[in-house]
C-alpha cells in the first residue's frame, strides 16, 4: 500500500475507533480487497497458505471441493440442471481417484494447521463424497474432533434417480489441535441462549440458502448466514481472525465482520470473490 493510503488507513481507524488488521503475512501478497475487518486473496490457496506466518489465525472454516462434478443431473429451482460445478469442483479432466482425493485433503488441511493458532478450532463442511477421506484426513494431520456436526436440509433437491433416500444433510467436522496443552474456546452460553435456554445438541436444523443472501451473485454450494452465524459465535471472540481457504461468496466473511471478527478470505475464482466483496462491502455498511 503507497504510504499515503496507508497513513488514510490509520486517520480513518483512529477517527472510527476501528482496530486495524494486522498483517499475517510473512511475504508480499496482493490484496483483491482489503477493508480494515476483511482482506480477499485472489490465488491458489496451497500457494497463499504458504506466504502465512504461523499460529496466526483464531478459526478456520472450510467447505473445500466436494468433487461432485461427474456429469450428472439434479434438480434446481424445479429444473434438471447439471451437477457440474466448475474446474474447481475436479482434480483433472479424466476423472479423480480416491488416493488423489485424499492427497488433496491432507495437504490443504497440513497447510491449515501450520497457520492456525494453538488453541484454534477449525470447521470443516462436506458431503459424503468428501467427508470420511477429510475425517481421516484431520486425525493424519494432527487434529483432535471435537464434534460431527449434522446438517439437516429442510428443503433439499428431490431425488431425481429414485434409486436411494434423498440427500438431505451435510455433515460439519469440529476439530482442534490434538495437543493435551490446547484450550479450544467454545461459548457455551451463547449456543444455549440460540438454543432457547437448552443445551444444543449436533444436529442443526434448517432451509438452503435464501434467495435474499443471493443477490449479490450466486455461487452453487453457498451456504447459509445462519449456520456460520453459529459457528464464528461458538467458536471466536470479538476481534480474532478467521481464515476461509475456498470462500467462494464470502458467508464466511459476511458473519465474520457481522459480529465484530476480522476476516481473511481466499479463493481461486475472480467471479465469486467479486460477489465476496460486494457482500462484504455491504454488510460494513449495515453495521
Amino acid at each position: 500500500m503507497h504510504p499515503t493510503g496507508l497513513v488514510k488507513k490509520w486517520l480513518y481507524a483512529i477517527t472510527n475507533g476501528v482496530e486495524i488488521m494486522e498483517n499475517l503475512f510473512t511475504k508480499k501478497v496482493p490484496l483483491y480487497f482489503e477493508t480494515e475487518e476483511s482482506q480477499l486473496i485472489l490465488g491458489d490457496s496451497f500457494k497463499i497458505l504458504t506466504k502465512m506466518k504461523p499460529e496466526s489465525v483464531d478459526m478456520i472454516f472450510a467447505d473445500p471441493p466436494y468433487f461432485l462434478s461427474n456429469d450428472g443431473i439434479t434438480c434446481q429451482g424445479g429444473k434438471m440442471v447439471s451437477v457440474n460445478k466448475g474446474s474447481w469442483d475436479k482434480l483433472s479432466e479424466s476423472g479423480i481417484s480416491v488416493e488423489e482425493k485424499h492427497k488433496f485433503n491432507r495437504k490443504w488441511i497440513r497447510l491449515c494447521k501450520k497457520v492456525l493458532k494453538p488453541n484454534g478450532t477449525i470447521w470443516i463442511s462436506g458431503t459424503l463424497h468428501n467427508i470420511y477421506s477429510i475425517g481421516m484426513a484431520l486425525e493424519q494431520e494432527g487434529f483432535k474432533i471435537i464434534n460431527n456436526i449434522t446438517w439437516q436440509k429442510t428443503n433439499p433437491p428431490p431425488n431425481l434417480a429414485c434409486r436411494c433416500f434423498t440427500h438431505s444433510t451435510e455433515t460439519i467436522l469440529w476439530a482442534k489441535k490434538n495437543d493435551k496443552k490446547s484450550r479450544h474456546f467454545f461459548n457455551y452460553q451463547k449456543m444455549k441462549e440460540m438454543n432457547g435456554g437448552k443445551q444444543m445438541k449436533d444436529v442443526w436444523t434448517g432451509a438452503l440458502t435464501k434467495t435474499s443472501e443471493k443477490t449479490e451473485g450466486k455461487h452453487p454450494t453457498q451456504k447459509p448466514e445462519y449456520l456460520l452465524e453459529k459457528i464464528v459465535m461458538a467458536s471466536t471472540e470479538e476481534g480474532q481472525v478467521i481464515l476461509d481457504p475456498f470462500c467462494g461468496s464470502g458467508t464466511t466473511g459476511v458473519e465474520a465482520v457481522r459480529f465484530g471478527r476480522k476476516f481473511i478470505g481466499i479463493d481461486v475464482s475472480e467471479e465469486y470473490l467479486e460477489i465476496s466483496k460486494r457482500r462484504l462491502e455491504k454488510v460494513a455498511n449495515d453495521k
